[in-house]
């Protein structure tokens, strides 16, 4: 991991260690993405995974964004699903459709066919991407990792692409917890050495994206996917902060506390004063703002910041976030206006 003075000291990385910033950090999910005439000149140009799988690319649309928006911190252009690819998934991104898997886990005893990665290096793209984005980054500003958390890349692989109710999902998770367990654990294992090559490779920060898991009662998240988000983040390199974030569910929030990370990420339906509570003085909490807040006409949008920071108070830990995505028709001055205000916002407090 590349860790200078002046990484160590800037303001994401002071937050994510609860200690004093001169204004509260923003970085936004999606920050590079459809909505940025930027992002769209090199994406016109190749599909959507191509963009992922060529360094060079990768690299430009994410440094560019960082730097058009005026961030606190970059997050590396991939996606989530690329490493089921070399776990047995036949993996492809259809216009409109969105990711597809085309051989799903339709019962139990297909979990025998899902191998862990057996060399990282297959996703070697994302790895080389990184050391160019870090080549090329400020010096005070870090560069996130990232990868879909196992309850999340599970759903994927078990229903095939999006669901409205993951009936499959449950389905195998409540019938045969052992056919479960192998999966969630060969995904830990996978997802594991994954984040630990790009903490290596670059990143000096990480985040677990369990976008997903807001489908789930508390007591069905603590027995099923819980100990293995807690594994996952127990294993990744020591002293990076890993973001732990999870959607569409507060009631999750004291078992999402629980599966650990350095910084909880939450979504715009938690009470950021509660989480701070819950959270406690010495882990940071990230959000969470409402994307759609970002179509408000500016003095509405002003005080909606202002709302999100007086929630987050006084004491260091903040990390200024959405709490999901920018939309892709979202207008990009918009989100420029939005750093602007949380800096100077947050600098006045």
């Amino acid at each position: 991991m590349v860790m200078t003075p002046e990484l160590h000291n800037s303001r994401f990385l002071r937050a994510a260690r609860c200690e004093p910033t001169d204004c509260t950090p923003v970085w936004i999910m999606r920050q590079a993405g459809r909505y940025l005439p930027e992002y769209m000149q090199v994406r016109s140009k190749v599909t959507f995974i191509e963009l992922c799988k060529r360094p060079e690319l990768a690299a430009e649309v994410t440094v560019t964004a960082r730097n058009v928006l005026g961030v606190d911190a970059a997050i590396l252009f991939a996606d989530l699903l690329p490493i089921l690819e070399p776990m047995g998934f036949n993996l492809e991104y259809q216009q409109g459709e969105g990711p597809v898997i085309h051989n799903p886990l339709k019962n139990a005893a297909d979990v025998d066919r899902v191998r862990p990665v057996e060399n990282i290096q297959d996703l070697g793209y994302v790895f080389d991407a990184v050391r160019l984005i870090r080549k090329e980054l400020p010096g005070d500003i870090p560069l996130l990792g990232f990868a879909g958390a196992p309850f999340t890349l599970a759903s994927y692989a078990i229903e095939g692409g999006g669901s409205k109710n993951y009936i499959r999902t449950k389905s195998l998770m409540f019938n045969d917890f052992a056919a479960w367990d192998a999966l969630m654990s060969r995904l830990v294992e996978s997802l594991a050495a994954y984040l630990n090559a790009q903490v290596e490779a670059g990143c000096q920060a990480v985040q677990i994206f369990d976008s997903w898991a807001g489908c789930l009662g508390p007591a069905d998240y603590r027995q099923y996917v819980r100990p293995y988000t807690q594994r996952l983040i127990e294993s990744v390199t020591a002293g990076v902060p890993v973001i732990n974030f999870l959607t569409g569910n507060p009631a999750l929030l004291p078992d999402q506390v629980a599966a650990g990370g350095q910084v909880i990420g939450v979504d715009w339906r938690v009470d950021l004063a509660e989480a701070r509570r819950q959270i406690g003085p010495a882990r940071a909490v990230q959000g969470n703002l409402d994307p759609v807040s970002l179509y408000c006409e500016r003095s509405e949008l002003s005080r909606r910041v202002q709302q999100v920071l007086d929630a987050a108070g006084s004491q260091p830990g903040h990390i200024f976030n959405l709490g999901h995505g920018v939309h892709p028709d979202m207008n990009p001055d918009h989100v420029k206006a939005l750093v602007r205000m949380v800096h100077e916002q947050s600098a006045r407090r």
